[in-house]
């Protein structure tokens, strides 16, 4: 690797280890993160803080910073823009958590998410929130959209599990206790440019209204995902 790719490739991952952390970072854990001296990690910092991709708390530690904000919002405009309408309106219907995930490469990451209005209580979902494709039902809704080459491409081993084949063919995928211990989730694939599902949490629901709810929620997004 030449050293501008490898420069490059240390910026990106500051960005990782900052959003993974979920809290402000000191410089000496970002180096121990990339596994580079301080002084490397500074001057790869300062570049990203003058680009306003990190920005630098009173305490002297890093975060994520503003202009990520405004990168996000291009993917998938149209997606992110239809989103919110169609989730609270699944949201209120099953008095359930509604929330949007795309693929990012071997991770599903919650890209919207909506909670029901008048409820005293609901299963919270995190934008920015990320898990296993491998593991609960946005997971397998996703894999359900990808080809065998693209399977191929993300180094992921064929054969496909069961579930996923039934998911391509029933339109949804369920699971229990996978991703948040007690909680279950219904996801339904959207269809389009973007690997993407639209799923609700739940701790007890009959499942046969949640799913038709759903697949009629990401079949609404299909049109916007293109």
């Amino acid at each position: 690797m030449d050293s501008q790719a490898q420069t490059l490739a240390r910026g990106l991952k500051i960005l990782d280890l900052l959003a993974d952390a979920g809290r402000p970072l000191t410089i000496a854990e970002i180096a121990a993160g990339l596994e580079v001296h301080r002084s490397i990690a500074y001057r790869l910092v300062r570049t990203l803080e003058t680009a306003a991709l990190v920005l630098r708390d009173s305490s002297g530690r890093y975060l994520p910073g503003p202009h990520l904000a405004t990168l996000a919002r291009s993917v998938a405009p149209d997606l992110q823009s239809a989103a919110p309408a169609v989730l609270q309106s699944l949201a209120d219907e099953l008095s359930m958590t509604a929330f949007l995930v795309v693929l990012d490469r071997t991770e599903c990451v919650t890209l919207v998410t909506v909670e029901p209005r008048h409820v005293i209580a609901s299963i919270a979902q995190r934008p920015g929130s990320r898990h296993s494709i491998f593991v609960g039902a946005p997971g397998v809704a996703i894999q359900s959209l990808l080809t065998s080459s693209e399977r191929t491409s993300m180094g992921i081993a064929e054969p496909e599990q069961p579930e996923v084949a039934i998911a391509r063919r029933d339109g949804f995928a369920l699971s229990h206790g996978e991703v948040i211990p007690g909680v279950s989730a219904v996801a339904a694939p959207v269809r389009g440019a973007v690997r993407a599902a639209v799923a609700v949490l739940y701790i007890t629901a009959e499942e046969g209204e949640v799913v038709n709810a759903v697949r009629a929620a990401a079949s609404l997004l299909d049109r916007s995902n293109r």
